[in-house]
């Protein structure tokens, strides 16, 4: 190991992103477990070869290794959701390929375009792609990729429309459209699975999202949509929180959605999603999970029935294989829904064998609905 870099990656962490001079920070790497324990360059697993020999192929200017940087949204590692979907693409890139990556977490918005560029400015190593992880990234790299043209960018979830960006989207509003379904049909019915139950005398349903925006009000709108289109009659209370990594924000939100009578809230806030799981729990009330099978990576599989799949971890892995095999395509934008697999509705662990079968046929039959076109999904809750 370099104990000077190792160190100066440390330093990193201590002095936060405004402190930090031609070197990207390491932080929450998949050793630490997302814990935020300093990590040196991960490499691919199951390689037998001695450490003095990894360490030399990693900093080495001559290294045949491909290197990434992740630069992961607010919220960080831990979140059981977005940023980690993204990490288990990367993590399946190293074990899959000859791939080196360093991870970097920043606080705050204002962090993204420092860590970008540091990323950017390294020589060692060499970063063959930084990967950009969140839409709120997008104005940063609209700055930085035409100051470093040389260097390759991809981010998830918006479109910088520049020679060396690729960009990749997603149609939340269709894996939303089925979640949204599965609740309007659960909620218009007695159901009880665990501790939870629908209240049986109203049929109300409810939103949670972290910052307002585009991109999340198309999980918005998808899931209103999927929810009216059994009973338009069902109530669907709507609140934002304003943040990504505040769990008692999404705990409070949620609360009063369930003491209003809503008898499922489904998430698309992060780590704030925390709190809607406490919540369910809390009140005897269900909840619908987001990007992850979050009946798996939290600890509240007890109340989520299902997950809207986000496959963040598909465009981290593609960009990372498409680097290595030197077939990167700056300049180019994919979107990916149902059709394409990188959105889906996935059942809990706990809870998804006692969702009656009439209600998985009819979320099934819409899911083909909307591959073969005959289904249409608003992406603006003003059009549902």
């Amino acid at each position: 190991m370099d104990t000077d870099r190792f160190d100066r990656r440390k330093f990193v962490k201590g002095v936060g992103a405004a402190g930090l001079v031609g070197l990207a920070g390491c932080t929450g790497g998949p050793e630490s477990g997302g814990d935020g324990e300093e990590t040196e360059m991960s490499t691919p697993s199951g390689d037998d070869s001695d450490s003095d020999t990894e360490d030399t192929e990693t900093e080495g200017s001559m290294s045949s290794t491909t290197n990434i940087g992740m630069v992961y949204a607010t919220g960080g590692l831990g979140d059981g959701s977005f940023n980690d979907q993204a990490q288990t693409g990367i993590q399946r890139a190293a074990e899959e390929f000859d791939i080196a990556f360093d991870e970097s977490e920043p606080d705050s918005v204002s962090q993204f375009s420092t860590y970008q560029q540091q990323y950017a400015q390294e020589t060692d190593p060499n970063y063959d792609l930084v990967s950009c992880i969140g839409f709120l990234q997008a104005d940063s790299l609209s700055q930085t990729a035409p100051d470093y043209p040389d260097q390759d960018f991809m981010i998830v979830d918006s479109v910088v429309d520049a020679d060396n960006v690729r960009s990749y989207t997603f149609k939340e509003h269709e894996g939303s459209y089925l979640v949204g379904q599965l609740a309007g049909l659960l909620s218009s019915q007695s159901f009880s699975a665990g501790e939870s139950s629908t209240a049986g005398d109203s049929t109300n349903v409810g939103f949670v999202g972290g910052v307002e925006s585009g991109l999340i009000r198309k999980f918005e709108a998808g899931f209103t949509a999927g929810v009216k289109s059994v009973n338009s009659n069902i109530d669907v209370q709507t609140t934002y929180t304003g943040s990504f990594s505040e769990p008692s924000a999404g705990r409070e939100a949620a609360t009063s959605m369930y003491s209003s009578g809503a008898d499922i809230v489904y998430h698309a806030a992060g780590n704030t999603g925390i709190g809607v799981f406490q919540a369910a729990r809390e009140e005897g009330r269900f909840a619908i999970g987001v990007d992850r099978d979050q009946s798996v990576t939290t600890d509240y599989a007890d109340v989520i029935l299902a997950s809207m799949v986000k496959r963040v971890d598909t465009a981290v892995y593609n960009a990372a294989e498409a680097t290595v095999n030197d077939e990167f395509e700056g300049g180019t934008a994919t979107s990916l829904g149902l059709a394409e697999e990188g959105v889906a509705n996935v059942y809990g662990t706990e809870l998804g064998d006692q969702i009656p079968d009439d209600v998985k046929s009819e979320v099934e039959s819409a899911r083909q609905g909307i591959v073969d076109g005959d289904v249409s999904v608003p992406q603006d809750p003003s059009n549902v």
